[in-house]
């Protein structure tokens, strides 16, 4: 057993997944089962679609027929989300629900990578990718929320400051 909930793939009735996702919120609220059942995600992507030459936004389902449940696994938590109307089964070899892969998380969209950064206000960087690669300066400000930050770069003999993303730095 995990010590960190992880994410299980829910097979559903096809165009039951708001409402199976609403179901498993509403159990998990009633017993009192957040620190179990921690999120359940239906997967969409904004598509533009041009429909007599209007564009419009339209919000698509990722993974149509499948919701994502992250939790810990044990036999309440497998009861509650079997037993969910509108739920067919986990996917998994016969009916042992398997965990995604970290990789997999990332690469679905989930959850982002979290980046690691080590720098401190002021270090001098190296810029390895975009627009302004092989640039150094020095960090001007860290936002670790959004995972960016502020370099002053020499731009036309200016001082400027640039926002970019921790992956985008190095040390130099």
């Amino acid at each position: 057993m995990s010590d960190q909930p992880q994410w299980f793939v829910v097979h559903t009735y096809s165009g039951y997944e708001n409402k199976v996702k609403a179901n498993i919120e509403k159990i998990i609220e009633n017993r009192g089962m957040q620190d179990q059942i921690v999120q359940v995600v239906v997967p969409i992507q904004d598509d533009i679609e041009i429909k007599d030459g209007v564009k419009k936004t339209v919000a698509r389902k990722v993974f149509p027929g499948y919701v994502l449940v992250k939790m810990f696994m044990n036999d309440d938590t497998w009861y509650v989300v079997r037993n969910t109307r509108g739920v067919t089964s986990f996917v998994g070899p016969g009916s042992k629900p398997v965990p995604l892969t970290e990789q997999e998380v990332v690469d679905i969209g989930v959850e982002a990578s979290r980046v690691t950064f080590d720098f401190a206000l002021g270090d001098t960087v190296r810029v390895i990718s975009g627009p302004f690669e092989n640039s150094f300066g020095p960090i001007k400000e860290i936002n670790d929320s959004k995972d960016t930050v502020i370099v002053k770069l020499s731009i036309f003999g200016r001082e400027t400051p640039v926002e970019l993303d921790f992956a985008q730095v190095t040390h130099i």
